[in-house]
Order: C-alpha cells, then sequence, then structure tokens
C-alpha cells in the first residue's frame, strides 16, 4: 500500500481565520477540540475529500466542500483529493432511499474526464495531491477485507437511518452497500488523512475512516461536515434528481437557476456558495426580514456566483441578459438555433436538443400553457410539427430557435 510523503510548507495558525473555518457552514466537528488545537500547532495536516464521479459535472453542493477545502489549503495545509473511480462503481448509500446501481468503469472514466479541470476553479490543483482509490482499492484479497469487515458488525450497518427504513418497508439491502463505508475508511488509511471533510449525510462513512484508521494503529482522523445545501426545487440538490446548478453550467444558465431558487435559500446561498463577509450576510438577512425584494438580492447572489466560476464581465453580461429576457420579454443573446426538416414533431426536436426531459414533460407543459412562440402564439397540442421558423419559450427560462431546412 502507497503511503503519501509530507512536504515541508508554511502554515497560517491566525485563530480568527481558523474559528471561521471551523463555524461557516459547518454542521458537526468530531472531535472539535482535537481538530482546532491541531490547526493552532503550525504542523501541516493532510485534508482529504473524496469525490465520487457519479456524473461529469460538479455542482454548487458539492462545491461547497471544494470551498472548504480552498480555506485549509490557504492555510496552508495539503489538501488530497480522493478521486472515487473504484467507490464509483460500488455506489455510496449514504443519502439514498432504495438500491443504488452500480457504474461501469467506462462510465466513471468518462465522467471523471474533466474533473481536474472543473476543480481547478476552486482548488490550487498545483499544490493539491490528486490520488484515486483504484489503486489500493482494486487490489484488496479477501484477507484484507475481512479484516476491514470486523470493524463493523451487522447491527451497526443494520441501524442506519437510511437502511433501516429500507428494511421496515421489505426492501432489499445488499452486501454491497455494507462494503461501502470499509473502502471510504481504508481511503483515509492509504493517505494517512488527519483531517477528512464531506457532507453531513456522510457523517457514518467518516467515522469509519476513524474506526479503521485505529484498527490499522495510525492517529484517528478529525472529521468535519458541512451544510446541505438544497437545490432548484427546495430539496437536497442531487445529480439523481435534475435540481442542480452546475459549476460548469453557462453563466447565463447559471445565473437564471439562481434567480428561479426559493426565497427561503438566498441567505443560505450567500453563506455557502459565496466568500461574502458573514457580517454582510447577516445585513442581508436582516433586510429580507424587513421587506427588501428578494429578487433585488437575488440579482447579487447570481452575480456573485457566476462571478466565482466565469469572471465579473461575465457576470455583468449575465444580469443584461436576464433583464432583457425577463423583465423586458426578450431572448437571451446565447439561444440555441437548430436547424429540421418541415415537418419535424417538435417533440423530438426538444427532446434530440435536451431542452425537455421526456415526452411526458412536453404534454405538461403544453397542457400548463408553457410553451409558444416568442410574442406570438401558444403551442396547444402535444402533436404539433414545425411549418415554419420559430423562436421558441419553454417553461420559464428555456429557450431555442429553430429554423426550416
Amino acid at each position: 500500500m502507497k503511503l503519501f510523503g509530507r512536504k515541508p510548507d508554511i502554515v497560517d495558525t491566525n485563530e480568527v481565520k481558523i474559528d471561521e473555518l471551523l463555524s461557516r457552514g459547518v454542521e458537526d466537528i468530531f472531535v472539535k477540540e482535537s481538530l482546532k488545537k491541531k490547526l493552532l500547532s503550525g504542523k501541516v495536516l493532510r485534508i482529504k475529500l473524496g469525490i465520487d464521479p457519479t456524473s461529469a459535472s460538479i455542482h454548487l453542493g458539492r462545491a461547497t466542500l471544494l470551498h472548504k477545502l480552498r480555506k485549509f489549503q490557504d492555510l496552508g495545509h495539503k489538501v488530497v483529493l480522493l478521486i472515487g473511480d473504484f467507490t464509483a462503481q460500488i455506489g455510496d448509500a449514504s443519502d439514498k432511499l432504495d438500491k443504488r446501481p452500480m457504474l461501469d468503469a467506462q462510465t466513471v472514466r468518462d465522467n471523471l474526464k474533466d474533473y481536474k479541470q472543473i476543480i481547478s476553479k476552486v482548488i490550487d490543483v498545483e499544490r493539491a495531491e490528486f490520488v484515486y482509490n483504484s489503486e489500493w482499492l482494486s487490489k484488496l484479497g479477501f484477507a484484507e477485507i475481512c479484516r476491514l469487515a470486523e470493524t463493523f458488525s451487522v447491527q451497526q450497518m443494520s441501524a442506519r437511518r437510511n437502511f433501516k427504513d429500507r428494511f421496515d418497508k421489505g426492501e432489499e439491502v445488499s452486501l454491497r452497500e455494507f462494503m461501502y463505508p470499509l473502502m471510504q475508511g481504508y481511503d483515509s488509511v492509504a493517505v494517512k488523512a488527519d483531517i477528512e471533510i464531506g457532507g453531513f449525510d456522510q457523517l457514518f462513512n467518516l467515522k469509519a475512516g476513524r474506526l479503521i484508521q485505529k484498527q490499522y494503529d495510525m492517529p484517528e482522523q478529525d472529521i468535519l461536515t458541512t451544510q446541505m445545501l438544497e437545490g432548484t426545487d427546495g430539496r437536497k440538490m442531487s445529480s439523481s434528481w435534475g435540481n442542480t446548478i452546475s459549476i460548469t453550467d453557462a453563466p447565463n444558465d447559471m445565473f437564471g437557476k439562481v434567480m428561479s431558487l426559493r426565497d427561503e435559500l438566498i441567505t443560505k446561498y450567500f453563506l455557502l456558495c459565496t466568500n461574502i463577509p458573514l457580517a454582510e450576510i447577516a445585513e442581508i438577512e436582516k433586510s429580507l426580514a424587513t421587506g427588501e425584494n428578494p429578487r433585488n438580492l437575488k440579482v447579487c447572489l447570481a452575480k456573485e456566483i457566476v462571478s466565482i466560476y466565469h469572471g465579473s464581465a461575465f457576470a455583468e453580461a449575465a444580469v443584461i441578459s436576464f433583464e432583457n429576457t425577463f423583465k423586458k420579454g426578450g431572448v437571451p443573446d446565447d439561444t440555441k438555433e437548430v436547424e429540421v426538416a418541415l415537418g419535424t414533431a417538435l417533440i423530438e426536436v426538444l427532446l434530440t436538443q435536451g431542452v425537455i426531459k421526456s415526452k411526458t414533460d412536453f404534454r405538461r407543459l403544453v397542457t400548463e400553457g408553457a410553451v409558444g412562440e416568442v410574442g406570438g402564439e401558444t403551442i396547444t397540442s402535444a402533436e404539433y410539427v414545425v411549418s415554419k421558423n420559430l423562436t421558441l419559450k419553454i417553461g420559464k427560462k428555456r429557450f431555442l430557435k429553430v429554423k426550416v431546412k
């Protein structure tokens, strides 16, 4: 098993910075006294974050962890980005209410193709350590797996909330799902993690790292978990639910998605998704409570988030595009244009272009009167065929120009 060495660095032990690091957007720390003592010691620590490439993009919910990792990096610590190319195939059941399917190796390879470039939007990748857990997990034999399995009892695994709920409903839980925490814990042994960070729903897996490190006679990692970020529909942001804002979304798309958030999420997004000082966020929260128009604050929020991932020039342009499109009834400058044959079913055009998720989605939108020409007729039939050039608005923020060949 390869163990990774340490490189000397200058560590910032400013207590004010450390206290904000350990409080902003943080759900829980285990063990806080130990973690803070380590940060004040001046020793370079190895901060582990595991990311399973289960999709090809990284959304804002995952990015909150990257930003927290960047804060550790700015203090002078060594961040270890552990890409779960092996565990992604197995599937983490932590936040799932039913059995998660296994992914094939090629899908995982395709997903992680651009990960380093995407992560570089937040992390200084030149100073980070990138490792892939297939390097060691794919080589484990039954003897080592049995040693790992001895760390937990069936009762402990069965008591996990999501597993217990499925047992109570008579639903299947595979032994493969029980194995995931063992693999994540072994990752902490492999990279000699001093601290591991993750979402709050990962707490069981993160604590597994402590137990398995102890079994291998290593110091136990401390754990920091961050608050959950809700997506555009108010549920936890998740690629499987399609409610995400990706950090690689085009500026106008990103801006529009932030503007569609529920008003009650404004303060939380400022806290978790931006670097706005806490004192300013407190003022934002106060202004909301005293009657400030939430739309004005969402414009500021959307502009800030677009600036982080695309730069201020694109953020300014996104503001103008949004105003022209949604306030003045215009069409975004970057609206896609496609050529189709005369008589092509509109539903097929929208499916091919990825504008709608399914035929059922299209029929629902038509029934709601949410599909039509910009400044023209509303489309009232799901069987509509293209007979002329169209500039379409689909729902609140989807646009497409259709040109007849």
